[in-house]
């Protein structure tokens, strides 16, 4: 399949993570960011996510605002990514936009490298809250999760999305949304409560 062209500007940039979870574990991948598109793919105009690497953001250190265009392949399986095109090539940026500093939220200057999102630790966050108000924010993430059901029949998996937040504790848009549920074998499930949420954040002040 040949790359595409696209083209347009950047209205969020947010980190492309990967959520694997098997009853009550879960590990997390990181491939890299996601960008959202103000533009065009091959001449249409439209919104979009685009995946990057994360030597591509260290490169460029995208942010809102910044004019880009490049190449890329449309997602083969919508069910293990949040983004619609990766595999970027041929990044163009002719003009940098300056990075505007906002006290937030949303927050939207560059976003950290990934290893201090995997340092600071998530808290689950509304579906509807995030497509509202954090789908800008350096801080929200919408992670697509694989479910494997049965350690015994590891073949066979589960597909969904959920939605997290990175950013301070004190972030009065913030809205965790329901527990979500696990599933398991034989009909169990384990319910991810609240304190899991306070565990990976315990180590943050509310500011932080």
């Amino acid at each position: 399949m040949e790359k595409i062209d696209w083209h347009g500007e950047v209205t969020s940039v947010q980190p492309r993570i990967r959520l694997n979870r098997s009853f009550d574990e879960r590990n997390h991948g990181y491939p890299g960011y996601s960008l959202r598109i103000e533009g065009a793919v091959s001449g249409n105009s439209q919104t979009f996510w685009v995946g990057i690497g994360k030597v591509a953001q260290e490169k460029y250190e995208f942010h809102c605002g910044v004019s880009v265009s490049g190449k890329a392949h449309p997602v083969q399986d919508s069910r293990i990514e949040s983004v619609e095109y990766y595999k970027v090539s041929g990044l163009s940026v002719p003009v940098l936009a300056k990075e505007v500093q906002i006290d937030g939220p949303p927050w939207q200057g560059i976003p950290p490298n990934l290893e201090v999102y995997r340092s600071r630790g998530h808290r689950r966050l509304s579906a509807r809250t995030y497509e509202s108000k954090c789908s800008s924010c350096i801080w929200g993430c919408k992670m697509p999760v694989i479910i494997t059901v049965d350690h015994w029949n590891p073949e066979q998996h589960q597909y969904r999305f959920e939605t997290f937040c990175y950013g301070p504790k004190s972030c009065g848009f913030y809205k965790p949304g329901p527990t979500r549920k696990v599933p398991g074998r034989k009909g169990m499930s384990w319910e991810e409560g609240d304190w899991v949420d306070e565990e990976a954040t315990a180590h943050r002040e509310s500011d932080e």
